[in-house]
């Protein structure tokens, strides 16, 4: 399972101007934050087509093309590339040549193939997020385990507690080395691809 790299190109079909804006996404805030940034950005567009899918919950939205001509085909080249956690907006300019119903799929989809082909793919991992405890002196043995994990919270008391994000991989080596605490499971963007 895979994210992206915020990216943006555009294609032109038959003089119709297509702008596939692909944004990585944690939830339905940033989702609408993103569907206004676009619509604000494009006010003149004639659609704003999208899909997203956000752990198991996947929508799409026509946006006035005829049903099942545009969302539809978005929400499909994401799926048939194993994304999630991933927002694709097509805005369309009109051209002034009708595509047909197949004409709009293929644009949409071809679209979206564009934008992904030049996107870089972040792997998504099982993870959590943990509290992690430990004595000043191993502070340097930790921070070198942790350099590629995102650490959210560090304080400094009788002991170094920190709280990170991190995969089960390194879950058992922290195990071994310190106390750990499971505050929650998510999912962490891991390694690019």
């Amino acid at each position: 399972m895979f994210t992206i790299k915020n990216n943006e190109s555009t294609i032109i079909i038959n003089k119709s101007k297509f702008i596939t804006n692909i944004f990585s996404v944690d939830n339905l805030d940033e989702i609408n934050t993103y569907l206004d940034e676009i619509r604000n950005k494009y006010k003149d567009a004639t659609h704003h087509c999208y899909a997203y899918i956000l752990d198991n919950t996947k929508r799409f939205n026509d946006d006035n093309e005829p049903s099942g001509t545009a969302g539809m085909p978005i929400l499909d080249c994401l799926e048939k590339n194993s994304l999630n956690h991933v927002l694709c907006i097509v805005t369309r300019y009109f051209g002034g040549i009708k595509l047909g119903a197949g004409g709009l799929v293929r644009a949409y989809s071809n679209s979206v193939s564009n934008v992904l082909s030049n996107t870089e793919k972040i792997e998504l991992v099982d993870g959590y997020q943990v509290l992690i405890r430990f004595s000043y002196n191993k502070t340097d043995e930790i921070n070198k385990l942790l350099e590629s994990y995102e650490i959210i919270n560090k304080n400094f008391n009788n002991d170094v507690e920190y709280i990170v994000n991190i995969d089960s991989q390194i879950k058992e080596k922290l195990e071994s080395i310190c106390e750990l605490e499971i505050k929650k499971e998510i999912i962490i963007k891991h390694a690019t691809v």
